[in-house]
């Protein structure tokens, strides 16, 4: 035998497309393993809750249920939830995806009263409007959950230090709130013609209280919140970057606001106001227009067809809508 001869293929290599290739690896579980991965994300995220929200709620000791999902269209979702609810958008996972938690007003109201050392019972008198109290701890509540259910997406995988704490790692990387409103029509969190999973949050004390909310994703983001995202994330990520001009970050409200003035005003004076008195403002040549802590451009202040605007004047360099792309 002569060992020095070459070999030849008998056919010729398959070449795949690129796109193929990370299409192929990045496009989830198979439907048989989705029960069980959505199975272990709904405990993992239970656990997480109980511990997360003791401390929010006076140290109670708690027991923190998931249901089973609902299938639903988008529009019954919202019908579900209802016209008027303390709805916090959310963005979580480890791409960053969207979905809505939903309290309603009477929840919102007994779980303040409880974080403040009440007994946190629902009672019937519910008023027209969130109190501004009840409003700051339902967004810290939902703060906590889109934490926790980012962190509940790595599944047996270590989370990055900054989301590895309990309670920890608002922000992109770990979980926050995008927006609040009353309406959650307003939020758009999914077309109303898409299918969306309606999940029922329930926390309960030692004390007998119940507390209850709604938790909606759209189906086909749901894949992405599941352990096992983080590596299939990777795997696709040169080709699934987000757009944030395309849907449906591009529908997603952001609220803006302009700081006309900014003063300081001593503890006393402030506890001695009353209608009628007279603060001076020093408003100066070019204002803010900010989406919450940051600037996004500077402008000055006049009015157009009879109404107060600001013309832009300078959007500082650094400012790039990718930042508040969900």
């Amino acid at each position: 035998m002569k060992m020095g001869e070459g070999f030849a293929a008998a056919h010729p290599a398959a070449v795949h497309c690129a796109e193929l290739i990370g299409h192929s690896l990045a496009r989830g579980p198979r439907p048989e393993e989705n029960a069980a991965l959505l199975s272990a994300w709904r405990r993992d995220l239970a656990r997480l809750l109980a511990d997360d929200l003791s401390g929010l709620l006076s140290g109670d000791r708690l027991d923190v249920a998931i249901s089973e999902p609902e299938r639903m269209s988008g529009a019954d979702a919202l019908r579900r939830i209802g016209q008027v609810a303390a709805n916090s958008l959310l963005r979580c996972g480890v791409a960053g995806e969207t979905a809505l938690l939903s309290f309603d007003l009477a929840t919102a109201i007994a779980l303040t009263d409880r974080s403040f050392g009440g007994d946190g019972r629902i009672t019937g008198a519910v008023p027209d409007t969130l109190p501004r109290s009840a409003a700051l701890l339902t967004e810290e509540a939902a703060t906590m959950i889109a934490c926790a259910m980012t962190r509940a997406s790595y599944g047996d995988m270590p989370p990055p230090a900054s989301i590895g704490t309990r309670g920890g790692g608002g922000g992109a990387g770990g979980g926050d709130v995008i927006v609040r409103s009353e309406s959650a029509v307003r939020l758009k969190p999914f077309a109303l013609d898409a299918e969306a999973l309606l999940f029922t949050l329930e926390i309960v004390n030692r004390q007998g209280c119940t507390w209850r909310a709604s938790l909606a994703v759209a189906a086909d983001r749901m894949g992405r919140l599941l352990p096992g995202a983080v590596q299939r994330a990777k795997t696709g990520a040169a080709h699934c970057a987000p757009d944030p001009q395309a849907a449906p970050f591009a529908a997603i409200p952001l609220p803006l606001h302009v700081v006309l003035a900014d003063f300081d005003l001593s503890l006393a004076r402030l506890q001695s106001l009353a209608p009628g008195d007279v603060i001076p403002l020093a408003m100066g040549r070019q204002v803010p227009l900010m989406v919450r802590d940051t600037v996004v451009g500077h402008g000055t202040v006049g009015t157009a067809e009879d109404r107060m605007a600001i013309r832009l004047t300078r959007i500082p360099a650094s400012v790039s809508v990718q930042g508040f792309a969900p």
